[in-house]
């Protein structure tokens, strides 16, 4: 039984093909961003879970708004181009809390009220809610934003 047991953790414990490029894209990512935690080989987390950033889309998924309910996401491309940042908190929030600033191109609200606004300092750019839920492309303010607000 020790034998397959062991022989079970060994075959467990060889990457499969692939994960060293996932693993170099976190890497590299983290490099670029610091201060996240990976959560999953797809996924890092910044301020104990506040921002979750996805590296890459699901499989099958092109230029869609695909945030989870009860999230805002805001991707680093335009038509939803991952990564993707979301958040859920309330109030006037830093992007650089969590090395997004300047990175916003679209956005998706998928909460069932209200409305969350993107902002460079105290200008207002856009807003994206219950009523609008996408921005397919933030320009002509691509790129520009560096806080959000979501009132609650």
């Amino acid at each position: 039984m020790a034998a397959v047991l062991g022989g079970l953790l060994i075959v467990a414990g060889v990457p499969r093909p692939g994960m060293a490029a996932v693993n170099r894209e976190m890497t590299d990512y983290l490099a670029a961003h610091p201060g996240g935690m990976p959560v999953s080989a797809n996924e890092i987390s910044y301020g104990d879970g506040a921002v979750l950033v996805t590296l890459r889309a699901p499989v099958g998924t092109y230029a869609l708004a695909d945030c989870p309910y009860g999230w805002y996401c805001f991707y680093d491309r335009p038509n939803f181009g991952y990564p993707r940042g979301k958040l859920s908190d309330c109030g006037r929030q830093n992007l650089a809390t969590w090395q997004w600033q300047f990175r916003v191109a679209s956005a998706h609200y998928n909460l069932s009220s209200g409305s969350v606004t993107f902002y460079y300092n105290s200008t207002a750019l856009f807003s994206v809610g219950a009523g609008n839920r996408v921005r397919a492309d933030a320009a002509p303010y691509r790129d520009w934003a560096n806080y959000v607000n979501r009132p609650c």
